[in-house]
């Protein structure tokens, strides 16, 4: 485990001189190279800074964030509070070359679709709502269903058939990662498409 704060603000060591890694790091490995030499507090201050850290937020239209395609650029966002606010059937917020995140937003007694990716695993997580999830090795033999609801996971493996079905009284709102990415860049399908 971690712990990258290891200083606060009023004992910070110098960082004249930048053979201080081990001054910084105490033996602890960075994941990124780019943190060498430099204090936690100087990075992320949560309470007094953190609207800085969130690029969401430099675009805003009514407060609310606006839902586009914020990738291959670096990007730090509520993720719950994007899901929520999306009332497409499908917005692309984030497309890399190895991974893409959609906001998805299904209508009352309304589903996904019954759909298959054969070179990519997906993710998608309920940030509202309730659903029943179906998968299986055959679209006609869905031998593996689930309740889920707020905070639940999905993990589907690439090859697998699979649907996600509106249960509730409310639009079932959620996020999912595909690896790599399933749709273009930029996508936003304002309803479901025609199969």
């Amino acid at each position: 485990m971690y712990n990258y704060r290891m200083y606060s603000s009023d004992d910070s060591p110098d960082t004249s001189s930048c053979d201080s890694y081990h001054i910084y790091n105490n033996n602890w490995d960075y994941p990124s190279p780019y943190f060498r030499c430099v204090p936690y507090t100087k990075l992320f201050d949560d309470t007094k800074f953190s609207s800085r850290f969130d690029s969401s937020q430099l675009e805003m239209d009514n407060n609310k964030m606006v839902l586009k395609d914020y990738g291959p650029k670096p990007l730090v966002i509520n993720i719950d509070k994007a899901t929520k606010q999306n009332n497409n059937f499908r917005t692309g917020l984030w497309t890399g070359d190895h991974f893409q995140v959609t906001l998805m937003s299904i209508n009352v007694g309304d589903d996904i679709g019954l759909e298959i990716h054969p070179d990519t695993d997906q993710f998608i997580r309920i940030e509202h709502g309730q659903a029943v999830v179906k998968m299986g090795r055959s679209k006609e033999n869905l031998d593996f269903q689930v309740n889920a609801h707020n905070d639940f996971a999905i993990m589907i493996p690439a090859g697998m058939w699979h649907n996600v079905i509106n249960t509730g009284d409310k639009p079932l709102k959620v996020y999912a990662i595909y690896a790599p990415p399933q749709h273009p860049h930029d996508v936003v399908n304002v309803t479901k498409p025609a199969e």
